[in-house]
Order: C-alpha cells, then sequence, then structure tokens
C-alpha cells in the first residue's frame, strides 16, 4: 500500500472511532441518568463538557503535531480518547464521567485536524478533495458502528461494558506508529530553520489583518456547517414526529434515509470540489442546502419526507467532506495542524449549542420557523464563502 493509501486509512479508521466514541454517549443517556438520578439537563451536559475538551484538544495537539510530527501526535490523541472512553465505564458518579468525557474529548478533537493535514501533505491539489471526503465519511461508519455495538452490549451486557470497547483504538495507534511515516511536506519543513522556529505557534492564525479576517470566516463556516448538522439531525426526528405524525421506527427510517443521502453527497462532494473547485463546489451546495432544507417543512407523505430527508442530507453534509482540504489549503505546513484543529473545534463548539436555540425557537413556533432559520445559517456561510481569497502568499508565508 502506498503511502497516500495509508494516510486515508488511518484518518478514516480514527475519524471511525472518534465518531463511535461520541455516539456511545447518545446510546447510553438513558441508562446513566437512570443509575445516577440526574436530570435531562445534567445529562446534556456530558456532551458540552465533550465539546469543550475536543477544542482545548485541538488547539493543543494541533500546535503538538506542527512541532513533533503528524503521526507521533495523531497516535497520543487516538491513546487518549480510548483511555477517556473506557474510564468512563468505571465511573461512580457523574463528576467522574465529566472528568473522563473531557479526557476523552481532547483526544478526539486533536485527532480531526491532524488525520486531515497528513491527508493533504500527502495527495496532490487536484485529488485532495476526494481524499478528504473519504476521510469524512468515517464518522458515519462511526455513527453505524455505535448503533450494532450498542445493539448487542447494551441490552445484555449494560451502558459500562460499552465504554471498554473503547480501549480498541489503542491496538489501532499502535499499527499506525509502526506501518505510518512522518509526512513527507512536514519533514521536508524541518531543513528549513525559519519554518522551524514558526511551528505551532497559534497566533500566527491571527498575524495580520487579511490572515486574521480568513480565519474567523472559515470558523463561521465551520460553525454553520456544525450547527445545521446538529439541528437536522437531533430535532427533526421529534418535528416529523409531532408534524407527520410519524412513528418512532418511521422516523428511524428517516434517520437511516437522511445518513445515506450524507455519505453519497459527502464522496460526491470531493470530486465536485477536485473538478471545480472549492469556491463553486461550497457555494453550489451552500445555496442548495438553504433551498433543500426550506422546501422540505412542506413535505408530506411517507415517500416525500423519505427522498427529501435524503436530499437535504446530501447536500448539508456533503460540505463536511470538504472543510479538511479547504482549511488546509489556506495555511503552510507549518501551522496546518493547529489551524485545522483550531477552526474546526472552534465552529464544532459554536455549532453545538444550535440544538439548543431549535429547542427555544420550537417551544413558540413550528418547524417551518426551523428550517427558514438554518436555510438562513447557509445563506449566511455563502456570503461568508464569497468573501475569502484564494490561497495567497501572506497566508502562505505566515
Amino acid at each position: 500500500m502506498d503511502y497516500r493509501k495509508k494516510t486515508v486509512v488511518a484518518s478514516v479508521a480514527g475519524l471511525t472511532l472518534e465518531g463511535m466514541d461520541i455516539m456511545f454517549i447518545s446510546f447510553a443517556m438513558t441508562m446513566i441518568i437512570a443509575e445516577f438520578n440526574i436530570d435531562l439537563a445534567t445529562g446534556g451536559l456530558i456532551s458540552s463538557i465533550t465539546n469543550i475538551g475536543m477544542l482545548l484538544g485541538g488547539i493543543i495537539f494541533g500546535v503538538l503535531a506542527d512541532k513533533y510530527g503528524r503521526v507521533k501526535v495523531f497516535t497520543y490523541t487516538v491513546i487518549l480518547f480510548a483511555i477517556g472512553t473506557a474510564l468512563t465505564g468505571v465511573a461512580t458518579s457523574i463528576e467522574q464521567v465529566y472528568v473522563y468525557r473531557f479526557i476523552a474529548g481532547l483526544g478526539a478533537g486533536g485527532e480531526y485536524g491532524i488525520g486531515m493535514a497528513l491527508v493533504a501533505e500527502a495527495w496532490p491539489k487536484n485529488k485532495q478533495g476526494r481524499a478528504s471526503s473519504y476521510v469524512s465519511v468515517g464518522a458515519q461508519y462511526g455513527v453505524i458502528l455505535a448503533a450494532l455495538l450498542s445493539a448487542i452490549i447494551l441490552p445484555t451486557l449494560g451502558w459500562r461494558a460499552l465504554f471498554f470497547v473503547g480501549l480498541l483504538p489503542v491496538i489501532f495507534a499502535f499499527i499506525v506508529r509502526k506501518n505510518l511515516e512522518e509526512s513527507p511536506e512536514w519533514l521536508a519543513s524541518q531543513n528549513n530553520q525559519n519554518k522551524k522556529q514558526d511551528k505551532g505557534k497559534l497566533a500566527q492564525l491571527f498575524a495580520s489583518p487579511r490572515i486574521t479576517m480568513t480565519t474567523l470566516s472559515l470558523i463561521l463556516m465551520a460553525t454553520v456547517q456544525i450547527a445545521g448538522y446538529n439541528g437536522l439531525m437531533i430535532w427533526l426526528p421529534s418535528m416529523l414526529q409531532k408534524s407527520q405524525g410519524l412513528s418512532v421506527s418511521s422516523s428511524a427510517l428517516w434517520t437511516i434515509s437522511t445518513a445515506v443521502g450524507m455519505i453519497i453527497g459527502m464522496l460526491t462532494f470531493g470530486r465536485f470540489m477536485d473538478r471545480f473547485g472549492a469556491k463553486r463546489a461550497f457555494g453550489i451546495f451552500l445555496l442548495a442546502s438553504a433551498c433543500a432544507v426550506f422546501l422540505y417543512s412542506f413535505a408530506t407523505g411517507p415517500a416525500s419526507i423519505l427522498i427529501g430527508g435524503a436530499i437535504v442530507g446530501f447536500f448539508s453534509n456533503g460540505m463536511f467532506a470538504g472543510y479538511g482540504a479547504l482549511i488546509s489549503s489556506f495555511y503552510p505546513v507549518q501551522i496546518r495542524s493547529t489551524a485545522t484543529n483550531t477552526i474546526f473545534n472552534f465552529g464544532r463548539a459554536i455549532g453545538g449549542f444550535s440544538p439548543i436555540f431549535v429547542g427555544y425557537i420550537l417551544q413558540s413556533y413550528d418547524m417551518t420557523v426551523v428550517m427558514i432559520y438554518l436555510a438562513a445559517l447557509y445563506c449566511i456561510s455563502f456570503i461568508i464563502m464569497l468573501t475569502l481569497k484564494e490561497a495567497n502568499k501572506d497566508l502562505q508565508t505566515a
């Protein structure tokens, strides 16, 4: 297997394991709430604390990966979120759950950007979109894997046993460390003393007004991506149950249909980005997402709901595949991992509050208003995207 394929396999596996780890909490939440006798808000805090850990981990490990090597730090992040996940299974109080999920979040937050940086540095520019899409689909594999393991383990062995599965990524980390070499581009930068001194400095993301504007624009775009995804996947099943009278099993079928649309959308977007460029690809998908979510509020009948859900998933989450390649294209090798992790995890932390806002909207309004809110988000992201300049010397020599 050549180096390019190895980077994709390692990054896909890492994101799959990260996605699996995050979804374990969703599937086990009811049991955790019951065991520790806590209310829903206290239980929901578990995800919030995990997101905070991901943000800090993204920044810390992004900086370390730029300084000391992608593969070395990548394996440490995998081991860290594996340990945090396994420790969750031995927690004796909700406070301990918070601590262990924070540890898992630190590792998970670091893994994403390092994997994306590895892929960006291994693949030629005209194929980075599809390579990034292959990696991004890993998160959906993780959701499917978590669902299967939860169905098998939770009814028989309970929620604690589910988290012990989290030790398996440790084995994966050792395999990666043994079989994957450091990025040639990163190794080459080690010989450049000026670049070596500038490695992993967070301040470089805000080194000039132009770079600062680019960084903030990319953070806002990433925030919209996560906010849209969370708003759709967390609330739409219950909204459909209420507005269309769907049963729980029917809404589960909707979730599967939408997830399939998302996977196809990611793989399509990657090739679309390579052929037509990032700006045109994001522009088309952002506008299509705004139209799709707005029109979806008028869908009626099982067929329209299933097909419409797949179309919404195709456009709204298809773009997720491009963020690794998009962010990497704006920053030089010495701060690429720092930039990717910091920008995307800021978006993940801020966008994670979207379901709360959607919940407030639903208390006073209906599904149509929610879909207008989501459509507006994509329009805002489209406007921001138009302000982005092509990767330029100012950024590449930061």
